[in-house]
């Protein structure tokens, strides 16, 4: 059951149907990373770090609740990417997809402080260097690593405003 607490982070995973990977294609990544920038920018909610990896994204977000808590931004990131995506898989494949997104809310987790806050991030963006993707999570694309480390990328868009500073290494 969730539990809204304003101006409380929270952790969210929400994966590819049967973990499938639906996001291999970097283009497929964009959209997911696009509509999670559009989603932050519509819905004002703090988005502090995140990753879209082949099959799965993480998100750390904080919320605000109760104009719009969790449901309602997973709704918008997961139906609008969904849609983009299955056209786009429709117009080029000939095995039919129904579904982008595994049912359901995902995991989402209440994040208490400082030390788990920050263990998060570091989790979210190492996902691609544990999965061998990549050598150094800056190097990943579709994630808010390289934002943190201060360059510049297509998608910095996170806050730190308020937070503790991000862990090294």
């Amino acid at each position: 059951m969730r539990r809204e607490r304003p101006a409380q982070a929270r952790f969210l995973t929400f994966s590819c149907k049967d973990r499938s990977q639906l996001l291999a294609e970097g283009a497929r990544r964009d959209i997911v990373a696009d509509q999670i920038a559009a989603s932050r920018l519509h819905l004002a909610f703090a988005l502090h770090a995140w990753v879209v990896m082949p099959e799965h994204v993480h998100l750390l977000v904080t919320p605000r609740p109760p104009e719009v808590g969790v449901p309602r931004i997973l709704s918008a990131i997961k139906r609008r990417s969904a849609t983009r995506i299955l056209a786009q898989i429709r117009e080029h494949h000939t095995t039919p997809v129904r579904h982008l997104w595994q049912p359901g809310g995902g995991y989402d987790r209440n994040i208490l402080g400082g030390p788990e806050f920050n263990e998060k991030i570091r989790y979210i963006h190492e996902n691609p260097v544990r999965r061998g993707l990549v050598e150094r999570p800056e190097d990943w694309a579709w994630s808010s690593a390289s934002a943190w480390s201060g360059n510049a990328t297509r998608w910095a868009v996170f806050d730190r405003s308020g937070l503790p500073e991000h862990p090294a290494g």
